[in-house]
């Protein structure tokens, strides 16, 4: 058996996320589906790095599957003849087999599209976000920097989570303000179930003042959720960059 990355872009608007489903469509199911049709197996199984919410977008994301024998020489080009328009594979990268596209990532990076005016051609790939033009910008900001503090996020983190434990190493957390256009950037060795979603939400709410700096101080302290917490919609949030130390 030998292993390969496939690395690869999605809209995942009419998807349940990346992982499979019962009874709704997902990137996971596709994709194997469509390998199973191209290597002429029963089944393909495919592992990604790591799970996206369902309405979740991904700029670049890797998942690695086995195959004995020699791949279809086209593999990149029949497959994506065969996924639908939003699945894009980019390529097909032979790598070690003990590579491993979840656990051997070491960085991964998100970003969250805001927009303050509504645009027909982001519809799907951004939130308008009505109110933002009345926010303060500097709590905004602080807010999110004050994340960078702390190691533990049980604060930011969906209930009934299966991870053994809350800590993530943040290495980045800021907004970027444009005129119309508003992104905030996170960077991490991992990140929780919905925690992205949550952070932007209650970064939102303390540009409102719904959301006080040392209430936040204070959650983070003791590993407490928010009162006004906020899990603002999946349409805005990318998948962007993933490091391997191979890749």
């Amino acid at each position: 058996m030998s292993r390969y990355f496939l690395e690869l872009t999605y809209n995942g608007t009419r998807y349940n996320g990346y992982q499979i489903q019962p009874n709704a469509p997902s990137i996971q199911e596709a994709i194997q589906r469509a390998l199973a049709v191209l290597l002429r197996q029963e089944h393909v199984e495919l592992t990604g790095c790591g799970r996206t919410d369902a309405g979740v977008h991904a700029l670049q994301y890797f998942a690695h599957f086995d195959f004995e024998g020699l791949l279809p020489h086209n593999l990149v080009y029949s497959l994506n003849g065969i996924l639908k328009k939003d699945i894009v594979i980019h390529r097909c990268i032979p790598v070690q087999d003990r590579a491993h596209a979840r656990f051997d990532a070491i960085s991964r990076s998100y970003v969250y599209h805001i927009d303050l005016r509504p645009n027909p051609f982001r519809q799907e790939t951004a939130y308008y976000c009505p109110f933002a033009q009345n926010l303060d910008k500097e709590l905004i900001q602080a807010a999110a920097a004050l994340l960078l503090e702390y190691k533990e996020f049980d604060t930011f983190c969906l209930a009934n989570t299966d991870t053994p434990t809350r800590r993530c190493d943040l290495r980045r957390s800021e907004w970027q303000f444009e005129t119309w256009q508003w992104q905030y950037h996170v960077s991490s060795d991992r990140f929780l179930r919905g925690m992205i979603r949550l952070i932007v939400g209650m970064c939102l709410n303390a540009g409102r003042g719904k959301i006080k700096l040392e209430d936040l101080r204070t959650a983070l302290d003791n590993q407490l959720s928010l009162e006004q917490a906020w899990s603002a919609p999946a349409s805005g949030l990318f998948l962007t960059d993933i490091k391997y130390p191979y890749i």
